[in-house]
């Protein structure tokens, strides 16, 4: 059976923005947040994007690249950006930008992390499934 993609969609069309407020629960003995709970937030965002792209769900592939430019602490709103930035035939290389903030404030923002993640997009038969082209603007 062949499948044929949507038409082509723009990045920002797949867009996601994920904001939590972080938690004692949440960090280290250090007191601040553990990099795996910010790694789940950018895969779980990555995959909302990844998965708007498609149109069908995605499963991550591979984190490309990974990067913790700041500690987080608890009572800091962590908010996660991710964008589809390139796909391919069943691929997307989706980016990830997270920034910080005092929950009760405005501003200061510091950036946090960026990542850089490889989803697959899976159709209903379990097997990757084609996605739409990137579509300049945006």
């Amino acid at each position: 059976m062949t499948t044929t993609p949507a038409p082509a969609r723009t990045s920002a069309e797949s867009a996601v923005t994920l904001a939590h407020i972080m938690s004692e629960h949440d960090t280290n003995l250090y007191g601040t947040v553990h990099g795996g709970v910010v790694m789940k937030l950018i895969d779980d965002a990555a995959a909302a994007a990844a998965g708007r792209h498609a149109g069908v769900p995605a499963v991550t592939a591979s984190v490309e690249g990974m990067s913790f430019l700041a500690p987080v602490r608890a009572g800091d709103l962590l908010t996660v950006h991710a964008r589809v930035e390139r796909a391919g035939r069943t691929s997307m290389h989706v980016s990830v930008a997270v920034t910080s903030e005092r929950w009760n404030l405005t501003g200061p923002v510091t950036d946090v992390a960026t990542a850089r993640l490889v989803f697959v997009a899976i159709g209903p038969d379990s097997r990757p499934h084609p996605v739409p082209a990137l579509r300049p603007g945006g």
